[in-house]
C-alpha cells in the first residue's frame, strides 16, 4: 500500500521541540511554557529563538521572525515547503504538541555501535558525495543508533564531548552531548569549517592539510561564539564557512572577533559550501 504523503496541515501540529532536537539543536534553558535555543539562523553567545511549548510555535528575536515547525526547518535547512515536509516525514516525529509526552519516555539517540565504515548504503553515499574511503574511515565511524524506538544507521563524526554527528542520505542527526570536533595534528595553524562533510572535501581537495593544519569542525555554527577558547595558540586559522546568509555572518564574527582569521570561501564562490563545489569539480574532472 502506497504511503500517504504528509500534508502541511498535518506537519503543522509535529512538535518544534523535537524537530529542533533532531536536527541536532538542544534548549540552553527550559521552562514548563517555553525552551531557549542558541538560534541555529547564525552565530551567537546569548540565546535568541524562543520556542512556546503551549502554542508550538518559535520565535527568533534575532532575526524578528517566527512562525510554525515548517518555517523552521525550511530557514534551517535552506529548502523549500515540499522538501521540509519530507524531511519532517523522515525524522518520524512521533507526536504532536497537542499529544503530551510521557515524561519517562527517552526520545534522545541512544548509540548502540560503532564500528568501521562498511556498509553498501554508506559506502555508496560517500561516493555521491564524492569523498574516497579511504578518507572518510580515517575520520568517521559507522554508527548503529536508536531513536524513539527505531533504529538506524549512519556516518558519525565524533566530537570533543562524546556525542556524534550522524550523516546518511536521509538522515541528519547528532547525539548528546552536542559540540565541536578538534582535530589534532600537533600544528600551529588551524583550519575550521562547519560540517562533516566540508571537512573531508577539504581533506580530500589537499590531503596534505594534517601535515599543516589541525582542523577544527563546528558542527553548527552556533558553536562559533564559544570556540574562542580554542583559539588561541594558532598562528594562523583558515576559515571555510558556507556561504550562505548563515555562513557569511559567521564568518564576519570570527574576522572580527580573532585578527589570525582569513577568509577562505573564494575557494568555492558560487557554491553555498565546500562539499557542493567537491562533487562539481569531481563531476567536471570525471
Amino acid at each position: 500500500m502506497k504511503k500517504q504523503q504528509l500534508t502541511c496541515e498535518s506537519a503543522r501540529n509535529f512538535s518544534c521541540l523535537e524537530a529542533l532536537r533532531n536536527l541536532g539543536h538542544f534548549p540552553v534553558r527550559k521552562t514548563e511554557k517555553e525552551a531557549w535555543f542558541l538560534s541555529p539562523l547564525r552565530s551567537e553567545t546569548q540565546a535568541s529563538l524562543k520556542v512556546s511549548l503551549p502554542l508550538n510555535r518559535w520565535y527568533d528575536h534575532g532575526a524578528g521572525i517566527g512562525g510554525n515547525v515548517i518555517d523552521l526547518v525550511c530557514l534551517i535547512n535552506q529548502c523549500s515547503v515540499k522538501e521540509a515536509l519530507a524531511i519532517l516525514d523522515r525524522e518520524n516525529i512521533s507526536f504532536s504538541f497537542q499529544q503530551p509526552a510521557s515524561p519517562e519516555k527517552d526520545h534522545g539517540i541512544a548509540i548502540i555501535q560503532t564500528k568501521r565504515i562498511s556498509h553498501p548504503a554508506l559506502l555508496q553515499y560517500l561516493k555521491s558525495r564524492s569523498i574516497k574511503y579511504q578518507t572518510a574511515h580515517h575520520y568517521c565511524d559507522e554508527v548503529h543508533y536508536a531513536l524513539n524506538g527505531k533504529r538506524y544507521f549512519a556516518m558519525g563524526l565524533k566530537n570533543i564531548s562524546g556525542g556524534y554527528e550522524l550523516r546518511n542520505k536521509f538522515y541528519k542527526n547528532s547525539s548528546s552531548p552536542k559540540d565541536i570536533t578538534l582535530i589534532k595534528y600537533n600544528q600551529t595553524n588551524l583550519v575550521i569549517c562547519e560540517g562533516m562533510f566540508d571537512m573531508l572535501s577539504l581533506l580530500s581537495y589537499n590531503p596534505s592539510i594534517r601535515e599543516k593544519a589541525n582542523v577544527l569542525v563546528l558542527n553548527s555554527i552556533s558553536f562559533a561564539g564559544k570556540i574562542e577558547k580554542y583559539l588561541q595558540s594558532y598562528t594562523c586559522i583558515e576559515l571555510y564557512l558556507d556561504r550562505d546568509a548563515a555562513g557569511i555572518k559567521t564568518t564576519e564574527f570570527l574576522l572580527k572577533q580573532n585578527p589570525k582569521c582569513i577568509d577562505m570561501s573564494l575557494l568555492y564562490k558560487g557554491f553555498t559550501d565546500v562539499n557542493e563545489w567537491w562533487v562539481t569539480q569531481q563531476q567536471l574532472s570525471g
